[in-house]
């Protein structure tokens, strides 16, 4: 059986090279499989329904001149028609301009006239982001919850649209990210970017066409298109969506029906698992507390089951990428059996580039580089053995678009990728990231000061929500978001709020400055009432908060 599918394996790997090829691979050999489904609604399609609905949009599309090479924008939540209006591009030349839901009117507006999209896939709840001034320039717009035509260019009606295969190559996509830092980026993503890292997660983790796949994560973002969208069509599995955002109550109901097998997540879900359910569940119970000081392993692993339970039960793989796996939570996952797994990466890169899975695992590890990627350190400092993580592989970007200067910048002068990740690496070959070359700090005597690592002891503290640690006027503050039921904002007397601020803040500031190095330590902390501004990976935007003050 094992040599049966080595062989089928091989052979799919050197057909499918493109995403072009990828569609008709899996259009053909699994037609009758379900290839998406909406858990609380209505909608979805077989492979062959996805086939023929994709078909039908590009010879619309062709009509009207839109030919390969031309762009193709997608703004909408995640459902089944985003993965029609994808592959209605990219499997005929076209090139996808998927655009975060998130995105405001401008940012969206910003997209649309860089990328110069003439076809626009959106949903109504998201219409109201999208210039009158844009919508005159589409030559088609879509309302992508029924595909039916918004708006439509007759002026353009010639039949004299072009086609054709891409070759590994051409262009897929142009994914448009702000990261944590500041001004968009468009990210040009080649197929072979795509399907070499589909090929790398097939190696790493091998998913049949009989897992259940469930989409929380943004499809406009590279991890969960690549693992969430393309891999399950590579092996022909289906992918679950639910029609209204994921909150707590409708994702734990949506698990039960779906019992997914394959999930992928953000650090932050679980995260607020562990402090919202895990520890309070612990501290309530005088078993549980008893078990945490002196049978600390198997109290893991029973609540552990417990988790897995409330994922459905069946679920063999939970996936976490974006950002970085708070290590306390990572310790528990571990000790309970969880089946996690961190991947590392970027947009640039498709985007994985390291993981770690299995027997592999560490707290606090990146793991070792995925198959067909090289990772090295760059600029190691000889004292720490700290570089930046720099990469080669068939994953990593063509380069940013329209943006030569900046493409330069990202790579080393032999033509590695910079990915402005600080690292170090263990005797067995695994990375452990330290922070941000960007975000790094230089104390007073020459010390390199990771925010991350402050933070992570910040929010390490009962009361505190999220943390970022920035340095004003050569003191490192620390601006904090609290837990909701810590302060009572709206019927507390000021006096009564500022006294709990005050008493919090002393708190942390103690905490704090026990624990880390004395370079490390802070000066000041201040609160913010509202969460904090995030990516699509729900990682803070640090340069949104440089200047702003909290109490």
């Amino acid at each position: 059986m094992k040599t049966l599918f080595k062989g089928i394996k091989s052979v799919r790997e050197n057909y499918v090279d493109t995403l072009a090829k990828l569609y008709e691979y899996s259009t053909t050999f699994f037609h009758k499989n379900v290839h998406s489904k909406v858990v609380d609604g209505k909608g979805g399609y077989t492979y062959a329904e996805f086939k023929k609905k994709c078909d039908s949009l590009s010879k619309r599309m062709t009509q009207f001149g839109v030919s390969s090479g031309d762009k193709v924008a997608i703004l909408s939540p995640n459902m089944p028609n985003w993965s029609v209006a994808f592959f209605s591009a990219v499997s005929f030349g076209r090139v996808s301009i998927p655009i975060l839901p998130d995105c405001s009117e401008n940012e969206v507006t910003n997209i649309l006239n860089h990328s110069e999209s003439k076809v626009l896939f959106v949903s109504k709840k998201l219409l109201c982001n999208v210039s009158q001034a844009c919508m005159d320039k589409m030559t088609l717009v879509y309302d992508i919850d029924t595909l039916e035509e918004i708006k439509v260019d007759s002026s353009k009606f010639r039949c004299d649209g072009k086609v054709f295969l891409p070759m590994p190559d051409d262009i897929a996509s142009i994914l448009y990210t702000s990261g944590t830092t500041g001004n968009a980026k468009g990210v040009v993503l080649s197929h072979r970017n795509f399907i070499s890292c589909v090929h790398s997660c097939c190696n790493t983790f091998r998913a049949y066409e009989k897992d259940r796949w469930l989409s929380i994560l943004p499809m406009a973002h590279t991890l969960e298109l690549t693992l969430g969208c393309l891999y399950p069509m590579y092996v022909g599995a289906t992918v679950s969506y639910l029609s209204k955002p994921p909150v707590p109550s409708r994702l734990m109901k949506a698990m039960q029906e779906v019992k997914p097998t394959i999930l992928l997540s953000v650090p932050l879900i679980i995260e607020k698992i562990y402090r919202n359910s895990v520890l309070p569940t612990i501290k309530k119970s005088r078993v549980l507390s008893w078990m945490n000081k002196h049978m600390n392993g198997l109290m893991c692993r029973v609540i552990g089951l417990k988790l897995r339970k409330s994922f459905g039960g069946k679920l063999r793989f939970f996936g976490i990428g974006g950002a970085k796996l708070d290590p306390e939570v990572e310790a528990f996952l571990l000790k309970s059996g969880f089946p996690y797994a961190v991947g590392y990466g970027l947009t640039e890169t498709a985007p994985l580039l390291s993981y770690s899975l299995g027997k592999y695992r560490a707290v606090g590890s990146i793991g070792r580089p995925i198959k067909g990627v090289e990772l090295k350190l760059y600029n190691v400092n000889p004292e720490t053995g700290e570089g930046e993580i720099v990469a080669k592989g068939d994953n990593v970007m063509l380069g940013y678009y329209k943006d030569p200067e900046r493409t330069l910048a990202a790579f080393t002068e032999d033509g590695w990728f910079r990915t402005n990740d600080l690292a170090c690496m263990d005797a067995e070959g695994k990375f452990f990231i330290k922070g941000r070359l960007s975000n790094m700090i230089l104390g007073a005597s020459g010390e390199n000061i990771y925010p991350e690592e402050i933070e992570n002891v910040i929010n390490g503290i009962e009361e505190v929500n999220e943390s970022v640690v920035l340095q004003r006027g050569g003191q490192l503050v620390a601006l904090v978001n609290f837990n909701e039921d810590v302060i009572d904002w709206n019927y507390a007397t000021e006096n009564e709020v500022l006294a709990r601020v005050e008493s919090h803040k002393e708190k942390i500031l103690a905490i704090v400055n026990r624990s880390v190095s004395k370079a490390a330590r802070i000066s000041r902390v201040e609160v913010l009432k509202e969460p904090f501004e995030k990516t699509a990976t729900k990682k803070i935007r640090r340069f949104k908060y440089a200047d702003i003050k909290g109490l």
